[in-house]
């Protein structure tokens, strides 16, 4: 797969690999083609979650091309990644540790946790 640096790009490489016409996508996405054509050009950031959601449903990417779909459309909008919200905001304890890597961490603090989990 091509690494993409916009959520467009990464969308309309994958709408391709699925043979689904951009028409087709932008009705099972329940949005005008217009639309579709403006976020795949990168002319409109990633719409909302709903849209989001039919979207991946029909591309039926694994989930690690999920995760950059989730990650391209959050820059798109300068936000989190969709994905995340719901968890954040359901655990506390990921709030407040949040808050205090953000105040103490570092990258190599991040590293070592991601590491620490991935190894159970």
């Amino acid at each position: 797969m091509q690494a993409h640096a916009n959520f467009g790009g990464f969308l309309s490489d994958r709408r391709r690999a699925r043979e689904i016409s951009s028409l087709q996508m932008s009705e099972l996405a329940g949005i005008s083609p217009g639309y579709y054509c403006d976020i795949e050009k990168g002319r409109k950031s990633a719409p909302d979650r709903e849209i989001l959601e039919k979207i991946l449903t029909a591309l039926r990417l694994p989930q690690d091309e999920e995760v950059v779909f989730y990650d391209l459309a959050g820059k798109s909008r300068s936000e989190v990644p969709p994905d995340l919200p719901d968890y954040i905001i359901s655990n506390e304890v990921v709030r407040v540790a949040l808050r205090i890597a953000r105040e103490k961490g570092s990258a190599d603090d991040w590293r070592q946790f991601i590491e620490g989990l991935e190894g159970r």
